[in-house]
């Protein structure tokens, strides 16, 4: 049986035009006309956040924050609080949009303390990262941070949002901690969460040794 021939790539895919269907205070959809590689012409339903900022090219900061304490094992700082579109309630990065004229380590600080109530230091930010390209522009960026919880300001952290509620992980339990919350009580947990403690898990993983064949 033979196979189907690929789709010959004639032309480079572009955007024709964008035309706004539907528009609310936080999101608008839009419905985009362009060109793909075979020089087709198709349409496309986009959904776009109405506060992107000028010179900026991400919408807003996820945050990897590690507390770091005496005495105590390091631990990720998590949120859990209500998402309407799920109807229920998440498992997250803390996380929020970057204001005009904030760049994205302000950003995340300053969404930090206003989750979770603690005050970090931020060391590394990742390029621009898209979140559901075939749904959205919406784009992120991705903020280590770490946390002194012996400094007197993280000891009692005071948050400045209600309704969100701050979970600590252990590190080195990552993965077991969140699968047990999935096993307690119904939450979806964000992929972003997911592929951090997959991520772990590979650290802490030694592959098992294969016997070697004899010829």
């Amino acid at each position: 049986m033979s196979k189907p021939e690929d789709p010959k790539v004639t032309t480079t895919p572009h955007i024709l035009k964008e035309e706004l269907l539907a528009e609310g205070k936080w999101v608008k959809l839009e419905q985009t006309t362009y060109v793909d590689p075979a020089g087709n012409t198709r349409t496309w339903e986009t959904v776009k956040r109405t506060t992107r900022r000028t010179n900026t090219e991400a919408d807003g900061v996820g945050i990897i924050a590690l507390l770091k304490r005496t005495l105590h094992k390091d631990c990720v700082v998590m949120v859990k609080q209500f998402r309407p579109p799920l109807g229920c309630n998440t498992l997250e990065f803390p996380a929020g949009l970057i204001d005009e004229g904030e760049t994205a380590e302000a950003a995340a600080l300053r969404e930090l303390k206003e989750e979770t109530g603690y005050k970090g230091e931020v060391v590394g930010v990742t390029p621009v990262t898209c979140l559901d390209p075939g749904l959205s522009n919406c784009t992120t960026q991705i903020v280590l941070v770490n946390i002194n919880g012996d400094d007197v300001q993280n000891i009692h952290p005071t948050q400045q949002l209600e309704f969100v509620e701050v979970i600590l992980l252990p590190l080195d339990e990552f993965q077991s901690k969140v699968d047990d919350l999935l096993q307690k009580e119904k939450i979806i947990v964000d992929s972003k969460v997911y592929i951090f403690g997959m991520g772990m898990a590979q650290a802490f993983f030694k592959p098992r040794e294969l016997p070697v064949l004899k010829q």
